[in-house]
């Protein structure tokens, strides 16, 4: 079983009633509940697939059946596998990201493994300069002397979603949440454009200013949105990983999945409740004040 690397595209999804309802029923209950208490349509959907996504990894995968697959969170909120069961993949990690207009899934059968995704937008009510001060802490000096090297202010925004991308998905590969000082992780970004659809392994890490031997996989997958995923061996971080490079995977590029692939292998693990219907149908589909540029 090799590497999956898996995109929904949930803000294209406008589901009709058939289908809210048979994606509900393939959740676990209290997923589903805590999916139909978000204010807006488009977090439910992206919560949804999300879980979705898990569970078809785990189904196709692992060989659980959809209905027995039994999933909880740790103390940071990032999804497992709470089987006890015998696998040839004991080592098995996935991991999601859902923003902008898409839910991925990664995931490798031995190597730690983090995803995230940016789509790059307008800071919503300050200005570009202005929000760059807000955020200055959050990257070191060599990475904002990279982010604003950029042409125009676009630029740089898109500079400093791919930045925050690769962070995210060190930080989610690792376990750790709110608290860490991002400023002691510093990434340098190669090359400076990505192609849509290629996969890229040339940035490197520096944590403490030691270089660690991660890798971390990058793919722009439109104009909009960059995917990070970051990938080391399976042991504590801040040791050396010293041979994480000959258990990589090839490159592989993400799969755009539809609905209907998202539920194939599904069972349902709950009733309909058509009262679900009602809920999602009362959702705004986002915040009306969100600003975002198409280039």
């Amino acid at each position: 079983m090799g590497s999956v690397r898996w995109a929904f595209p949930c803000a294209a999804w406008h589901p009709c009633r058939r289908e809210w309802l048979l994606a509900a029923r393939l959740v676990q209950p209290e997923e589903k509940d805590r999916i139909g208490q978000f204010v807006f349509a488009r977090d439910a959907k992206a919560a949804l697939a999300g879980r979705l996504l898990i569970r078809k990894l785990i189904a196709e995968k692992l060989c659980i059946p959809w209905n027995e697959i039994h999933l909880q969170r740790t103390s940071k909120g990032k999804p497992f596998l709470a089987n006890n069961v015998v696998t040839n993949y004991p080592n098995y990690n996935f991991n999601v990201s859902h923003q902008g207009d898409y839910a991925v899934l990664a995931a490798e059968p031995e190597l730690q493994v983090g995803v995230d995704i940016m789509k790059t937008n307008l800071p919503g009510s300050s200005s570009v300069p202005n929000f760059f001060r807000i955020m200055k802490r959050q990257f070191t000096e060599t990475e904002w002397d990279v982010i604003k090297s950029m042409s125009d202010e676009w630029m740089q925004l898109d500079m400093f979603h791919r930045h925050w991308a690769l962070k995210e998905s060190f930080l989610k590969a690792i376990g750790v949440g709110v608290g860490f000082n991002l400023q002691r992780i510093e990434f340098n970004v190669s090359p400076l454009q990505l192609e849509i659809g290629k996969v890229y392994r040339e940035t490197k890490m520096l944590l403490d200013g030691d270089e660690e031997e991660w890798t971390f996989e990058e793919t722009r997958l439109d104009d909009h949105h960059h995917i990070a995923v970051a990938l080391g061996k399976q042991e504590e971080f801040g040791q050396k990983h010293s041979d994480v490079h000959s258990m990589e995977p090839d490159q592989p590029q993400f799969t755009l999945l539809t609905f209907e692939d998202l539920v194939a292998s599904g069972i349902p693990v709950t009733p309909e409740d058509s009262a679900y219907w009602d809920n999602f149908c009362s959702k705004q589909e986002s915040p009306v004040q969100q600003h975002s540029r198409s280039r």
